[in-house]
C-alpha cells in the first residue's frame, strides 16, 4: 500500500509540474512580446552606462591634474571612481531588467 501512496504522490507532483507550465504557457502567449532589438537595446544601455561615467571620470581627472597637481593621479582616481559608479548604474539596470521579466512568477505564487 504504501508503493501506492508513493506513486499517487508523484503523480500529484508531475500534474502539478504539468499545471505550472501550462500557466507559463499561457501568460507568455498573453505577454507583450520582446524582439531581439530589446535585447541588442538592453546591452546597449549597459555598456554605456559603464563608459559614460568612466569617460566622465577621466575627463574631470584630467582637468583635476592639470589645475590642482598632486601626489597621486586624479585622473586614475577617478577613473577607477567611474567605472565603480558605472558597473553599479549597470547592475541596478540589469536587476530592474531581472525582475519585470519574472514578476510574473511572483504573481502565480500569490
Amino acid at each position: 500500500m504504501s508503493g501506492n501512496t508513493a506513486n499517487k504522490k508523484r503523480e500529484k507532483g508531475f500534474l502539478d509540474q504539468v499545471d505550472s507550465k501550462e500557466k507559463q504557457m499561457l501568460h507568455a502567449r498573453k505577454e507583450e512580446k520582446r524582439s531581439e532589438w530589446r535585447g541588442f537595446g538592453t546591452f546597449g544601455m549597459v555598456g554605456w552606462s559603464v563608459a559614460v561615467p568612466t569617460i566622465l571620470g577621466a575627463v574631470f581627472g584630467l582637468w583635476l591634474d592639470k589645475r590642482y597637481p598632486q601626489t597621486f593621479s586624479w585622473t586614475l582616481t577617478l577613473l577607477i571612481a567611474g567605472l565603480f559608479i558605472g558597473c553599479a548604474l549597470a547592475w541596478q539596470w540589469i536587476d530592474k531588467e531581472n525582475k519585470s521579466m519574472h514578476e510574473h512568477k511572483n504573481k502565480k505564487d500569490e
